[in-house]
């Protein structure tokens, strides 16, 4: 009798709204609390994933996911546990700075960021080839460890966006062409080894906001 194939399901949420999401300010690595409209965001996301029977929540160490997270976590009585390699990119010389000022000041490197981003490698920073290794072999540990089980990461738009080019066998050049808005939820399913993409940027829980 052939064995039952086992199923894993990954919900994919991004952060809530920080102000420098508004100011279209590069964040990276530097840790910037949700806003008030990322508080709202959070809170309707939360009520969206309660819907499922969650095993564990992991989150990005930054306050921005861990927050997120943690309105999520309150709705399913979970603890959240932060996991370094679902961070957001190191932006390196770039964090802090506004998209005017990148253009400004690193014309050449804005470029690529924009029309090759898979060639880009910012000073002090990350690739997203190293974002892609470090999350997929994140992901990976994680389904090892939550056989047969749904399980929610909370972390950034980086981060969805390579793993989903990851998922769907694009590589990285394909980085634009995948939106990831505040607190969109991304749902993947995992049986034997091979992911099914079934839900991709769903906001429907932000009609209401």
């Amino acid at each position: 009798m052939a064995q039952e194939a086992h199923l894993s399901r990954i919900i994919l949420v991004r952060h809530g709204q920080t102000e420098w999401n508004r100011q279209e300010r590069f964040r990276g690595w530097v840790d910037i609390d949700l806003d008030e409209t990322g508080l709202r965001q959070a809170e309707a996301v939360a009520a969206r994933v309660a819907r499922w029977e969650v095993a564990a929540i992991y989150s990005s160490p930054l306050r921005r996911a861990m927050a997120t997270a943690q309105i999520i976590a309150s709705r399913l009585s979970l603890p959240v546990v932060p996991l370094e390699g679902i961070n957001d990119m190191n932006f390196g010389i770039w964090q802090g700075l506004s998209i005017g000022e990148v253009k400004e000041n690193y014309p050449e490197l804005f470029d690529l960021w924009r029309y090759s981003p898979q060639r880009l490698e910012i000073p002090q920073g990350e690739s997203l080839e190293d974002v892609r290794k470090r999350v997929v072999a994140t992901i990976d540990d994680l389904t090892a460890r939550h056989e047969s089980a749904t399980v929610a990461l909370v972390t950034h738009r980086v981060v969805c966006k390579v793993l989903l080019c990851h998922l769907l066998g694009l590589d990285n050049s394909h980085f634009w062409q995948i939106a990831q808005d505040a607190t969109a939820i991304n749902l993947f399913e995992i049986t034997e080894g091979k992911a099914t993409v079934t839900l991709l940027n769903d906001t429907c829980h932000l009609r209401a906001l």
